[in-house]
């Protein structure tokens, strides 16, 4: 019904930067939050950065001044510009949007396949 599928993750030595992607396709008529989680093995999924279709941001303490989550509507597509990355970003990323398939319909989340973000030297 609805795919989302990110790119941009890999290996990276601490200091540099990544830029996540992630699109949906599908059945889609309005996409409400497009969001990034984050996952280490045995750790409760958390999240990274959030944005709404009214315009609003939100990010984690841990993210705020390094990490900027962005949209392009048009593309049903989110990103998440991470710069000055630390081994503690190390990391599986996902991306969650919240979709509406029809007009008036109801919105459904939707989570990518995740993509693996390493930061070592």
């Amino acid at each position: 019904q609805v795919q989302l599928v990110e790119s941009g993750g890999g290996l990276v030595q601490p200091g540099g930067s990544l830029q996540l992607s992630c699109a949906a396709s599908g059945t889609i008529f309005a996409i409400n939050e497009m969001a990034w989680y984050r996952q280490v093995s045995g750790k409760q999924r958390e999240l990274v950065a959030g944005s709404t279709g009214g315009g609003s941001r939100n990010y984690a303490d841990s993210a705020k001044g390094r990490f900027t989550i962005s949209r392009d509507n048009a593309k049903n597509t989110v990103y998440l510009q991470m710069n000055s990355l630390k081994p503690e970003d190390t990391a599986v990323y996902y991306c969650y949007f919240t979709v509406q398939n029809v007009r008036f319909g109801n919105f459904y989340a939707f989570w990518g396949q995740g993509t693996q973000v390493t930061v070592s030297s």
